[in-house]
């Protein structure tokens, strides 16, 4: 089974897409996600967290639509 990867730049650029550039970073650094343990995306980043799992996990917290997702 292939599963497929999210690099880092398109994680940034959905996060942006979603919640725009000032925003995004402010989300990704201040928000504790329940989803990755109690930490922050950008601290599941920094621990090595996949990308893609981090960005369903911020979808969750903020309950974006499923169009958005992809």
């Amino acid at each position: 089974m292939l599963v497929a990867t999210m690099r880092l730049t398109e994680f940034w650029a959905r996060m942006r897409g979603q919640f725009g550039a000032s925003y995004a970073e402010s989300v990704a650094r201040d928000h504790v996600l329940s989803d990755l343990d109690g930490r922050t995306a950008m601290e599941a980043l920094e621990g090595g967290v996949e990308p893609r799992a981090v960005w369903r996990a911020v979808c969750v917290a903020f309950d974006v639509p499923t169009g958005n997702r992809h």
